[in-house]
């Protein structure tokens, strides 16, 4: 079947109505998703490896095993504990302590699958210039293509409180938009992805900089404006938390909306509009 040839969804009248295939996706959108969602799993996963090292956070300029974190992932002895600012949540066989570590986070969730904090760095700063190079190119991509006001700026009805309420309750009854409405982001999929591409990764990257003593240097105003290296670490890991429940989202809707005409538009860039729901008589 030709991508541009429509199927037929049979309605509950009998009738037939053809779903339309669209080309939503432009293939620099395509590219610069595919290679920032394996730069952010590479990252994260790095990160864990780094985190390992001294999986304590604290706030301000200092941290040592003596300060007060306000969040540790340790053990203690065969058992493995999260604390969290006063509130300590067991997590045994998850973080802390499983049958195959007794690091903070388990060989499965990190690069590499050993100990290695060597290692863990040079994956983890490679795949920050990867991050870094990519995200420009993109926002200057969607500075000129309008991309940026075109597709992912909240247009004025939709700035309105009543109206991501009622986004969020369809949402949250599983109604996603149907017809000519699936042909472009909703509200509270344009708020996601500008948060992720002009607060959470710019953060990473600032806070990431911070860290450096090397970039301390030639940008000292860093540890002034993010309260000092422990801070920016604290800061640096809230962010990932962030991307972390981002992708989760991201996926979950991925699956409950149509994983396989999803994926056809992320890949192709072809998506077939979903037929419109029939109103319902009060």
């Amino acid at each position: 079947m030709d991508a541009n040839t429509p199927s037929v969804t049979l309605q509950s009248d009998g009738t037939a109505q053809a779903d339309k295939v669209v080309y939503r996706t432009k293939l620099p959108v395509r590219i610069w998703h595919w290679i920032n969602a394996l730069t952010i799993f590479v990252m994260l996963m790095s990160g864990a490896t780094i985190f390992n090292a001294h999986p304590r956070l604290y706030w301000g300029a200092y941290g040592a095993n003596y300060d007060d974190p306000w969040l540790v992932i340790g053990r203690r002895g065969q058992e493995g504990y999260l604390y969290l600012a006063g509130l300590e949540i067991p997590t045994t066989g998850f973080l802390g302590w499983t049958e195959h570590s007794i690091r903070a986070f388990p060989p499965l969730v990190t690069i590499p699958s050993y100990y290695s904090l060597a290692e863990g760095r040079q994956w983890h700063f490679f795949f920050a210039w990867v991050l870094v190079v990519s995200l420009i190119a993109f926002v200057i991509y969607s500075i000129f293509s309008k991309h940026l006001s075109r597709d992912l700026a909240l247009k004025r009805e939709e700035r309105g409180l009543s109206h991501l309420w009622v986004d969020i309750k369809s949402h949250a009854r599983l109604r996603f938009p149907t017809g000519e409405a699936a042909r472009s982001y909703n509200a509270l999929q344009k708020i996601a992805y500008l948060s992720v591409i002009f607060v959470l990764i710019p953060l990473v990257v600032l806070t990431g900089m911070t860290m450096s003593p090397t970039l301390n240097a030639a940008f000292p105003f860093l540890l002034d404006v993010f309260g000092g290296r422990q801070s920016a670490r604290s800061i640096h890991f809230l962010c990932a938390a962030g991307l972390c429940a981002f992708i989760f989202i991201h996926l979950l809707m991925v699956v409950l909306a149509g994983p396989i005409n999803e994926l056809r538009s992320m890949i192709t860039g072809w998506y077939r509009l979903p037929a419109p729901r029939e109103e319902t008589q009060p």
